[in-house]
């Protein structure tokens, strides 16, 4: 059969079977279609119907990047108008297993792709797609160290900049033709990957040190030049590069960390909410963080700004954190302690008299000792949150803020249920999977889910469309208030955080609070009275443009 006209092969343009009678005569379709005329609201609903005959989760995934690969307003179109189901399909949990199986599924090129071995190629390559400075709004990188909670996966990991951008469309409307994914292929220590004849990447293992500081910081130079105007969005990379890019670039570059940042921000959004409904303040927390690696450090990093904004100092605020990572209570006379951990290191002789197991100081004493007001667990360790702990924690705080941020669910601190049980039903709850409602004691508990796409999306959207040359913690901190805000029952069982049902109208309202703050930091020169209409006329809608013959 001849080959397919460029309009209808291209996703961007193609509408398929809703191509009119004229628009196939203009373009040489007839006969290519089916007779019928159909309206973006029909396709949609068919191809919702398609992914609801499949059983399997990543069956829906590959259905619907198919559909990504052939019709991308259709794509959208049906993500949008069903987004809180269609989020997990689209992102995490179901892409972990996409990107497992990504060079032997491979389909088609959605990114860009650097070589640390042709660190050269980095300008050449972008000049070659042909963008000028005023076309791109947003590029999401990952070097796919630790995907997930799925670990290294190389150049697999290339679908988790694709999927990060689908969010951002989905969520806050990006326009997908002013992004970019990219991957920055250094290699991968995954033995199953290097021993894999399908692989597609590097075949080495991963380059560190000055080869990869010479790559990421080309990244940097070249694209912060060709596109002065994008957000350049930093994604799974590991914990002490991530920490390490973001400190030695963020007042170079318009640079944002979703895993240090994000998850940080939205942290700060369940706390935010809970001091609401406990009355309380940033400065009358005790921060305890169980599971100290990039997103668990990340979240101190947020909540020690927010007790400075509240009127501490950076040292009473780092006063009143306390990290446990493998080893323990993390103190300073620990041997080879990241950057990113030493921050927050207890003096040794601050804990000397304290019991340990095995030489190391765990949970339930640090709990008793600290009577911390707010418990974090990012450690994927199952169980962790045993009833001792939580009854503890209850004993020295009448309403402690509980979050089991890990997941998937095998890998949950604990589970809510239990820990409002144990708690008698004063402990707020945040997780990071979705509970369904359960009761206690004649209470229906709602358990928000500490899900990024809440903020990232809405903050992105207004770094754009404020232009600010930052992403201050003050934007971020704006964001997670605006997330909060939305929260508005502070009863006993109420959610911490709001649903993602609404997601576009949520990214909306926390875009505008974003563009708000960027005007009071002086970033942006924007009338704040032209605001809102701004922000929404910059949030992209999947609607058939006029095509142009």
């Amino acid at each position: 059969m001849p080959a397919k006209p460029q309009i209808i092969a291209d996703p961007q343009t193609n509408r398929g079977t809703a191509f009119t009678v004229e628009e196939r005569k203009r373009f040489g379709l007839m006969g290519r279609l089916p007779a019928a005329v159909e309206t973006l609201e029909q396709q949609a609903a068919r191809a919702y119907k398609q992914v609801c005959r499949l059983d399997d989760d990543l069956d829906k995934y590959i259905y619907l990047e198919q559909l990504h690969d052939r019709n991308e307003t259709l794509y959208y179109k049906v993500i949008i108008d069903h987004i809180a189901e269609l989020l997990p399909i689209i992102y995490d949990p179901t892409i972990g297993e996409a990107i497992k199986k990504w060079s032997a599924d491979y389909r088609r090129s959605r990114a860009v792709y650097l070589s640390v071995d042709r660190v050269e190629d980095v300008r050449p390559t972008f000049e070659g797609l042909g963008l000028g400075p005023d076309d791109v709004d947003l590029l999401v990188v990952s070097d796919a160290e630790q995907i997930l909670g799925i670990g290294d996966w190389g150049v697999n990991g290339t679908d988790i900049s694709v999927g990060k951008l689908a969010v951002y469309t989905a969520a806050a409307g990006i326009d997908p033709s002013r992004v970019i994914a990219v991957n920055l292929d250094v290699g991968t220590d995954n033995e199953e990957l290097l021993n894999d004849p399908d692989y597609l990447g590097n075949r080495h293992g991963r380059v560190r040190g000055e080869r990869y500081d010479a790559l990421v910081n080309e990244y940097l130079s070249v694209t912060s030049e060709l596109y002065p105007r994008a957000l350049l969005h930093f994604e799974d990379f590991g914990a002490s590069n991530a920490r390490r890019i973001l400190v030695n670039n963020r007042d170079k570059y318009r640079i944002f960390n979703d895993d240090m940042q994000g998850t940080g921000a939205i942290v700060i959004s369940a706390v935010i909410a809970g001091m609401k409904t406990n009355g309380t303040t940033f400065a009358d927390q005790r921060l305890l963080v169980y599971g100290a690696g990039t997103a668990g450090t990340g979240m101190a990093d947020q909540i020690h700004a927010g007790m400075v904004r509240a009127g501490l100092t950076p040292e009473q605020a780092k006063d009143r954190i306390w990290l446990i990572d493998r080893a323990g209570l993390v103190t300073d006379d620990m041997e080879g302690l990241p950057d990113y951990q030493a921050a927050y290191a207890r003096s040794a002789s601050e804990v000397a008299d304290w019991e340990r197991k095995d030489g190391a100081i765990g949970l339930l004493e640090t709990v008793r000792r600290v009577r911390p007001t707010i418990l974090i667990g990012t450690s994927t360790d199952h169980g962790a949150f045993t009833q001792d702990v939580i009854e503890s924690l209850s004993e020295g705080c009448e309403r402690p803020i509980v979050l089991p941020l890990s997941n998937p669910t095998e890998k949950i601190e604990a589970m809510p249920q239990d820990i409002i049980a144990w708690s008698k039903g004063q402990a707020l709850v945040a997780t990071g999977i979705p509970i369904l409602p359960f009761d206690y004691e004649g209470t229906t508990f709602h358990i928000g889910q500490g899900n990024n796409s809440l903020l990232y999306p809405g903050l992105g959207l207004g770094t754009i469309v404020s232009g600010a040359p930052h992403v201050t913690d003050a934007m971020i901190l704006a964001a997670a208030e605006a997330v909060a805000s939305q929260v508005t029952s502070h009863e006993l069982g109420a959610s911490l955080l709001p649903p993602v049902d609404h997601l576009r109208a949520s990214s909306a309202t926390v875009a505008v609070a974003v563009v708000r703050q960027a005007i009071a930091d002086g970033q942006c020169d924007m009338d704040p009275g032209d605001v809102v209409e701004a922000v929404r006329r910059a949030m992209w809608q999947p609607v058939y443009q006029d095509l142009e013959s």
